[in-house]
């Protein structure tokens, strides 16, 4: 099986993960993923309904928006399994604001326990670092913000949605101000030291 990260947004496939989905047989992913991909999908297409890819035939391409090894798809390889990285919601961040992810911890809030989620995220600010985060419905922009003003702790924080879409939208605020999420395709940093 084939995991095969297609970007964050249009336009982000990289010429491996192309070739990959061209020469496909049969391709399983989300109707976003299937959208992103549509221009070099030749082939059967089922858009995917059990993420944990058990039932998939070994030959299948899955596509995985972003990187399928951020929070994506790619947790599920097994051995023999190759996955393709895609440009992900992180690189596109960095690079819109012009910020080294050498110095970035990644959170990811999706179905996670979220006062572990708040623990971690409270510990890599204490260290110094940037957070990037990837937002679960219950544990967005509001409540990181409401939370870090609750422990005196402010910060800058960005908005990043619909990254690579023509209505890309980046917003920045504080944790007294936080930026507004207009969507629910966003993702999240937090200024490690002000």
């Amino acid at each position: 099986m084939k995991i095969v990260g297609v970007g964050a947004g249009p336009n982000l496939l990289t010429t491996e993960a192309a070739s990959a989905i061209k020469s496909a047989r049969i391709i399983f992913g989300s109707r976003r993923a299937i959208e992103l991909a549509g221009d070099y999908i030749k082939c059967e297409v089922h858009e995917i309904e059990d993420y944990t890819l058990n039932s998939l035939p070994q030959d299948a391409v899955v596509l995985s928006t972003g990187d399928p090894m951020l929070s994506g798809l790619g947790k599920f390889a097994k051995t023999g399994d190759v996955v393709i990285p895609g440009i992900s919601s992180l690189q596109l961040a960095c690079s819109r604001i012009r910020l080294d992810v050498e110095g970035v911890a990644v959170i990811t809030a999706h179905s996670r326990n979220v006062e572990a989620v708040k623990s971690r995220l409270i510990k890599e600010l204490e260290n110094g670092k940037n957070v990037f985060l990837l937002p679960d419905a219950s544990f967005g922009v509001d409540e990181i913000a409401a939370m870090l003003k609750q422990r005196g702790i402010s910060r800058r924080i960005w908005v990043f949605e619909k990254l690579a879409y023509p209505d890309e939208r980046i917003s920045e605020g504080t944790t007294e101000r936080p930026p507004v999420a207009k969507t629910g395709l966003y993702c999240i940093m937090i200024e490690g030291e002000p």
